[in-house]
C-alpha cells in the first residue's frame, strides 16, 4: 500500500471515531477487542410487542412455583421479576406477615395483552393461603401478574405490591391476626350506657351511624368480642384497611358524651307547642369540660344546631364587649351612650322603639338592654381603626376559640364565620351580630360556656378528643362574680341588673324566662329560633331600606341570647323550655 493511500485511511479512521465512537472502530475492524460479537444495548429494552399467551403462562407458572416452595426459593422467584431485589423482599413481607403456613395456585390462565400496560400479557390465577396460625384460616382470593419481553425475548414478572394481593400498594403490608369491630357493628351509647336510637332520639339519626362508622368511633370501642383476620397496614403498622374477617368482631360500644335525659329533653324543646311549628335547635354542653350533653333540631334543613349559619345577633355582643375590654382596654362601667340611632361608614343603625335612650349608658347597661347604639358607637369609635377592624376576628378566635373544629365521630360541624377585615358598613354591623357574621347554636352555646366557665373548651361529643385551648386567657373582666360588674352580671348565668334598674320590657322578659321554679337549671342549654330565610344564608331578621340608608333592627331579645343557669351540670334536671321566641 502506497504511504498516500495509508494516510488517507488512517484520516478517516480519525473523524468516524471523533463523529461514531464505537460504530467508527468497526468500520476499520469487523471484531471487537474480544473477538465476539458487541453486545446490543436495545436488546434489554422492553419490547413493545407483548410476549405469546406460551410464553407468559411459561414464566408465570415458574414464579408461581418458587412462590409456592417457600422463603428459601423467593430469590429464584424474584428472579424471574423485572426486580429481583424488592420482589423477594415483597414475598419474604407477605410470609412473614401472614404467619403463612402455605399457598398454592388454582386456575392459571393467559388472559392475553393487558388493556392497562399494551406492552404486556395478563396471567390470571387464584390463590389459597393459609394464614395466621391456630385463630387464622384459609384465604381464597384471585389475582394476576403482567409478563413482559425484552426486544431479545426475554421474560419477566413486571414487579408490583398487587401481585401479591390486587388492593396492596406500594409501601403496604399484610398482617393477619386481631381485627377491629367493622363499622356500624358496634352500638353507640349515651354517657352511662344508655343506648342512642334514632328511634328515641331523632335529631341523632345521622350522628349515630356516623359515629358508628367512623375510624375513631371504631378505636373508642370497648367490650364486644376479639375478631380475627387479615389487614392491610402501612409500613409502620397502622391499619389501613381490613383484606379478610376469619372470625368477626362481635358487640362492643362506642360511648359519647349525651346525656341522655337532658337529650330526651332537648328533642321536646324543639317541637313545643311555643314554638307554633317554626323550627328550632338546641345544643346544651358541660362547660367544666365542652362535653355536648345534647343536640337537637327541627326542621326541613337538617341539622341546624351544628351545621346552620346563621347571623348570631345580639349574641356577638359577648365577643364584642370583650374585644372593648381586652383591646379598647374599656371596663363594664365606661360610657357607651345608647341613643336612639347612630350612623357607622354612612349606615343607620337602630334600637327597638321601646328601649329608652340615655346617654349615660354604661356598656353593662348597653349590653343588658341590648341597645345597638351603644355597641356601635364604642365598637367603631374603639376597635375599628381606619381599614384595620381585625379586633373583633382576633378576639373570637384567640379568646373565644372560634376556629376549626373536630368533635369527634367524623361529625362534621359547620364553622363560625367572623371575618378577619370587613370592610364598609359591615365592619360596624358585625359588632352586633349581622352584617357578614354567622354562627350555629353549637358556636352560641360555646360562647356561652366560656364566658361562664371563664376559659375555652372546645366541645367534643366523643369523650377524648384533643381539644386545643385558646390562645389566649379570657380576661378577668368578663366574667367577674355576679355582685360586681362583668358580663356575668349583664347577661349570663341569668344574673342581670336589679329589677328597679331594668327597663319593665326586661323585666317582663325576665319574668317569663324563668318559669316555673327548677326549670331551666344544672345545665348550660341554648334556644335559638331558626328563621327561614337565615336558614337559607340570606339576611338576618329585621332588616329593610330606608332612603339611602339600610335600617337594621336589633333581634328580638330572646332571639340569639344564651340562657345559661349558675348551678354546675347535675344528674337531677328539669324539663327543657324553650324560650318564647317573638314573631
Amino acid at each position: 500500500m502506497n504511504g498516500g493511500v495509508k494516510a488517507g485511511l488512517i484520516g478517516a479512521c480519525v473523524v468516524l471515531l471523533a463523529a461514531g465512537g464505537y460504530g467508527a472502530y468497526n468500520l476499520v475492524d469487523t471484531g471487537s477487542v474480544t473477538g465476539r460479537p458487541a453486545p446490543n444495548p436495545s436488546a434489554t429494552m422492553i419490547s413493545a410487542v407483548p410476549p405469546t399467551s406460551p410464553q407468559a403462562l411459561k414464566l408465570a407458572q415458574s414464579f408461581l412455583d418458587s412462590w409456592a416452595a417457600g422463603p428459601t426459593s423467593y430469590a429464584k422467584a424474584g428472579a424471574d421479576t423485572d426486580a429481583p431485589t424488592t420482589a423477594q423482599q415483597d414475598l419474604t413481607g407477605y410470609s412473614s406477615g401472614l404467619g403463612l403456613g402455605a399457598v398454592t395456585f388454582g386456575q392459571v390462565l393467559s388472559a392475553g395483552p393487558d388493556p392497562a400496560a399494551p406492552n404486556a400479557a395478563k396471567v390470571t390465577f387464584s390463590v389459597t393461603a393459609r394464614v395466621g396460625g391456630a385463630t387464622g384460616g384459609a384465604w381464597t382470593y384471585p389475582d394476576s401478574l403482567d409478563v413482559v419481553q425484552t426486544n431479545s425475548g426475554v421474560t419477566s414478572v413486571k414487579w408490583g405490591a398487587q401481585v401479591l394481593y390486587p388492593k396492596l400498594k406500594a409501601g403496604q403490608l399484610l398482617k393477619a391476626g386481631s381485627i377491629p369491630a367493622a363499622p356500624g357493628s358496634a352500638s353507640v351509647v349515651a354517657a352511662d350506657g344508655t343506648p342512642l336510637t334514632a328511634a328515641k332520639y331523632p335529631s341523632l339519626a345521622q350522628i349515630i351511624p356516623t359515629i358508628a362508622d367512623s375510624a375513631e368511633g371504631l378505636r373508642a370501642v370497648t367490650g364486644g368480642s376479639g375478631g380475627s383476620g387479615v389487614e392491610i397496614t402501612t409500613a409502620g403498622g397502622t391499619p389501613v384497611s381490613t383484606a379478610k374477617i376469619f372470625t368477626p368482631a362481635g358487640g362492643g360500644t362506642i360511648k359519647t358524651t349525651i346525656d341522655p335525659a337532658l337529650q330526651a329533653n332537648a328533642e321536646s324543646a324543639v317541637v313545643a307547642p311555643v314554638l307554633d311549628g317554626k323550627p328550632g335547635a338546641v345544643v346544651a354542653l358541660d362547660r367544666t369540660n365542652g362535653h355536648i350533653l345534647a343536640i337537637a333540631f327541627s326542621g326541613k334543613s337538617g341539622d341546624t344546631a351544628i351545621n346552620a349559619e346563621l347571623a348570631p345577633g345580639s349574641t356577638m355582643k359577648i365577643i364584642t364587649s370583650a374585644a372593648l375590654f381586652d383591646d379598647a382596654g374599656l371596663k363594664p362601667d365606661s360610657l357607651a351612650p345608647c341613643t336612639a340611632d347612630v350612623v357607622a361608614d354612612g349606615q343607620v343603625f337602630h334600637n327597638d322603639d321601646d328601649i329608652v335612650a340615655n346617654p349615660n349608658t354604661t356598656i353593662e347597661q348597653g349590653f343588658a338592654e341590648s341597645c345597638n347604639a351603644s355597641f356601635i358607637k364604642d365598637g367603631y369609635d374603639d376597635l375599628v381603626h381606619g381599614s384595620d377592624a381585625t379586633a373583633l376576628a382576633k378576639e373570637a378566635d384567640n379568646v373565644f376559640g372560634l376556629g376549626n373544629w373536630d368533635i369527634g365521630g367524623g361529625v362534621q360541624t359547620a364553622n363560625p364565620n367572623v371575618p378577619m377585615n370587613p370592610t364598609g358598613s359591615n365592619a360596624a354591623a358585625d359588632l352586633i351580630g349581622q352584617g357578614t357574621v354567622t354562627m350555629s347554636p353549637l358556636i352560641l352555646a360555646s360562647l356561652s360556656a366560656t364566658v361562664r366557665d371563664g376559659a375555652f373548651h372546645q366541645p367534643i361529643i366523643l369523650p377524648g378528643q384533643p381539644q386545643p385551648a385558646a390562645a389566649q386567657a379570657m380576661n378577668p373582666t368578663d366574667r367577674l362574680p355576679a355582685t360586681d360588674h362583668g358580663l356575668r352580671r349583664a347577661q349570663l348565668d341569668g344574673h342581670r341588673l336589679p329589677a328597679d334598674e331594668r327597663h319593665p320590657r326586661q323585666r317582663r322578659q325576665d319574668r317569663h324566662r324563668r318559669g316555673r321554679p327548677g326549670q331551666q337549671r344544672h345545665h348550660q342549654r341554648l334556644v335559638h329560633r331558626l328563621r327561614q330565610q337565615d336558614l337559607r344564608g340570606r339576611a338576618g331578621p329585621g332588616r329593610h331600606h330606608r332612603g339611602r340608608h339600610r335600617r337594621i333592627h336589633r333581634a328580638e331579645p330572646d332571639e340569639h341570647r344564651p340562657v345559661i343557669p349558675a348551678n354546675p351540670v347535675t344528674p337531677a334536671i328539669g324539663p327543657i323550655r324553650p324560650v318564647p321566641l317573638n314573631p
